[in-house]
């Protein structure tokens, strides 16, 4: 009997410990399984040096020079245009332009006729541009959102309306605040940003709740109410673009401040602030939910800041400065396109490290696909690269070249443009530009020249150089639909 019961004793024993350890590896297996939640936040018209990390004295940037120094900074960063709604559409798509046809906003011409004299009629070369994006294309939150995410937007979309081309019918679970408008409202009466709103897609809030305020506390509710799933939350502020409009008591702390390096706007430097703040309450969100390990954080800036159109008049529609990059939003020259761009995901990138690659919009689709370990649609062309490997510092990464096709017209002011139809590629350290109307080649070497100052495609020493990108333009414009074909003259 006493054998038994021992025996009894034993077989229970052996069952709990067995039943415990059986449970210990299923959780093991389901943390593995769990996929990282993606919280992706874009400043608008937000400019390469207007943070603190990436080197401004006079905007303040706190919570984002923090998140900085617990994750990554890369300094070659660029978008895909250099302009608000081509660079969201290829974020979104994974697709350069040519393959989905949205290259600028409104019109292809926009100020050719009142520029007709510099601008022969001969010469004139574009495409049509498509005012929005075509439900055809399989957007990243279609793809999370059938691998078990909940995604949701949060701020400007920019790439179409009700009810065939909103955030809702690209994939998204949740839209506040989102419609085909480029400012807090649509282009033909821009709002506020304070409530009221007249937004059809954002209720309004108390009389003068300000709207990145707003923007940040829904986007705090649905991490709140999403903290057991994994979520994809896109959150695109409206700022700091026009109408620059901030917080009294935020401009009065700006104006007190000495300039720098042509950082002096209080209004926009308020603005900025708004948004770094924003940044600061989501951070501390994801630390109280225990969801800081689990969240790969992203901020970055659709375009270039809007400034650096004529050197010899720092007021002429300037709001910030870039440099020693030259030019602003609207423009291919480096202050066009390069932005600020960080990435945070504690345990799996080296706090305060710095990464001087080559990246650009394209690159985020399949980096999220490869981080929720989902395989890529082989029927899904997709023109970016995972930038895991340069995240995590294993494995390689290596692409010859990154391209920009921009067949359209951007004026400026005083009778310029700020850019013409024009090919672009960096490949190393080198960056040709080739404008389409009069065949013009600019190339520079970024490395010695980041303020594009020095044209080596007048140097014969770089011929060789110069022939070979030129070719290298020439093929992908060849292979990518939707480019040279379409020209009309």
């Amino acid at each position: 009997m006493l054998f038994n019961k021992n025996l009894i004793r034993l077989i229970i024993i052996s069952f709990m410990i067995s039943f415990l350890l059986n449970s210990c590896d299923s959780e093991k297996k389901l943390q593995k399984l769990k996929k990282p939640n993606i919280l992706f936040i874009m400043a608008d018209d937000l400019g390469w040096k207007d943070v603190g990390c990436m080197g401004s004295k006079y905007y303040e940037t706190p919570n984002i020079d923090r998140l900085a120094s617990q994750g990554k900074i890369f300094t070659d960063a660029y978008t895909c245009a250099p302009n608000c709604a081509p660079t969201r559409a290829c974020l979104v798509s994974g697709q350069y332009s040519p393959r989905h046809g949205l290259y600028t906003v409104r019109t292809a011409v926009r100020g050719v006729d009142s520029l007709r004299k510099l601008v022969p009629v001969e010469n004139r070369k574009f495409v049509n541009n498509k005012p929005v994006l075509d439900t055809s294309v399989v957007t990243i939150a279609e793809t999370l959102k059938r691998n078990g995410y909940v995604t949701a937007h949060i701020g400007k979309w920019h790439l179409g309306g009700p009810p065939y081309y909103c955030p809702e019918s690209q994939g998204f679970d949740i839209n506040i605040g989102g419609g085909h408008g480029g400012h807090t409202g649509q282009w033909e009466s821009p709002k506020p940003y304070f409530s009221p709103y007249n937004n059809p897609t954002l209720e309004d809030g108390p009389e003068g709740e300000y709207l990145t305020d707003r923007l940040t506390e829904e986007a705090v509710s649905f991490i709140e109410n999403n903290q057991d799933n994994p979520f994809f939350l896109y959150l695109p502020y409206y700022s700091p673009h026009s109408p620059h409009r901030a917080k009294e008591q935020e401009i009065e702390k700006f104006k007190k401040k000495e300039p720098w390096n042509g950082h002096n706007e209080p209004v926009y430097a308020a603005m900025i602030h708004s948004v770094d703040r924003g940044v600061g309450r989501l951070m501390k969100i994801l630390e109280q939910l225990n969801l800081k390990k689990e969240t790969m954080v992203i901020f970055y800036s659709d375009n270039g800041g809007v400034g650096g159109y004529r050197e010899d008049s720092i007021n002429w529609w300037s709001i910030t400065s870039q440099k020693p990059l030259r030019g602003g939003k609207g423009m291919f020259y480096e202050g066009g396109i390069r932005v600020p761009l960080v990435i945070c995901w504690p345990g799996k990138i080296k706090p305060g490290s710095i990464c001087n690659t080559p990246v650009i919009s394209v690159d985020f689709y399949p980096t999220f696909l490869e981080i929720a370990g989902i395989a890529k649609n082989k029927r899904k062309i997709l023109d970016g690269e995972s930038l895991l490997p340069l995240l995590t510092d294993r494995g390689s990464f290596s692409r010859e070249a990154i391209y920009w096709h921009f067949p359209c017209y951007l004026e400026g002011r005083e009778g310029t443009f700020r850019t013409c139809p024009v090919g672009v590629i960096r490949s190393d350290n080198f960056k040709l530009m080739e404008f389409f109307e009069d065949n013009r080649l600019e190339l520079y070497n970024l490395k010695d020249d980041p303020n594009e100052q020095n044209n080596l495609a007048l140097d014969k020493r770089y011929q060789e150089k110069l022939n070979e990108m030129k070719a290298e333009l020439k093929w992908h414009l060849m292979e990518v639909p939707g480019t040279f074909a379409e020209f009309k003259g």
